[in-house]
């Protein structure tokens, strides 16, 4: 991998980081059955501590989603840029494998994500 590319997937990473530790409390105020900021209208939106949680996951697999996409269409334009050059055509179809290999990845964490907490509200509810 070029450095300009790894400087990027560096930076997208520290985005992402600094997104869900600052913004992203910020906008889901979760309730923990503290009602401290009632007064002050600043109470929860939401409510429970897991539908904040299944967002943070929902935003951040989104994000990798959008990585994955970008990796795609960049081995895509590689290969299509490559002028019959074996070397750049086997860079851009390893680049085409990772991003589907991630993009499957992706896809599979969010499923059991999915259906774990589903499962854990049905438990905790009472509904099996």
């Amino acid at each position: 991998m070029n450095k300009t590319f790894t400087k990027f997937i560096v930076s997208s990473f520290i985005f992402v980081l600094a997104f869900s530790f600052c913004v992203a409390p910020a906008m889901a105020q979760p309730e923990l059955g503290l009602n401290y900021a009632t007064n002050l209208g600043l109470s929860s939106q939401n409510g429970d501590v897991r539908d904040t949680a299944v967002d943070i996951v929902k935003y951040l697999m989104t994000f990798l989603g959008i990585i994955a996409t970008v990796v795609i269409l960049l081995g895509g334009f590689k290969w299509m840029t490559a002028g019959g050059n074996e070397d750049k055509v086997a860079e851009a179809k390893k680049l085409l494998m990772a991003g589907m290999v991630g993009l499957i990845i992706i896809l599979a964490a969010f499923a059991i994500v999915t259906f774990v907490v589903q499962i854990t509200n049905n438990a905790i509810s009472g509904q099996f």
